[in-house]
């Protein structure tokens, strides 16, 4: 069983800088590809940032350079480090998590598990 809870969203102004957190409680993220989801009000939700079993990580377009997801195996922590902050960043974000072997993570793979988001908020 996979259960994410996330943390540290909140309001930003633009070019800010804001780290979510996502726990899981009770299945070891090592085993996991865990991933990094938003939607924008008015938009589909979109993968952002994908970190596999094997350490890979992928990152979308619209982030690539500005955001930095990692792994805190000790906590069991994922985290999505956000930096140089734009206003279309504003979204709610969401952890989620995919079973299965190293190879498949991608921003446009299936995930099993999801957390409740956390909302961020940019203001210019």
């Amino acid at each position: 069983q996979v259960q994410l809870v996330e943390s540290g969203g909140g309001s930003v102004q633009a070019g800010g800088s804001l780290r979510l957190s996502c726990v899981d409680s009770i299945y070891s993220i090592s085993g996991l590809c865990m991933a990094w989801f938003r939607q924008a009000p008015g938009k589909e939700r979109e993968g952002i940032a994908t970190f596999d079993r094997d350490g890979t990580t992928v990152y979308a377009d619209s982030v690539k350079g500005r955001f930095t997801i990692s792994k805190d195996y000790s906590k069991n922590t994922l985290y999505l480090e956000m930096a140089s902050m734009k206003s279309e960043d504003t979204a709610m974000y969401y952890c989620a998590a995919r079973l299965g072997p190293a190879g498949d993570c991608g921003l446009q793979s299936d995930m099993h598990y999801w957390g409740k988001g956390t909302l961020v908020t940019i203001s210019s």
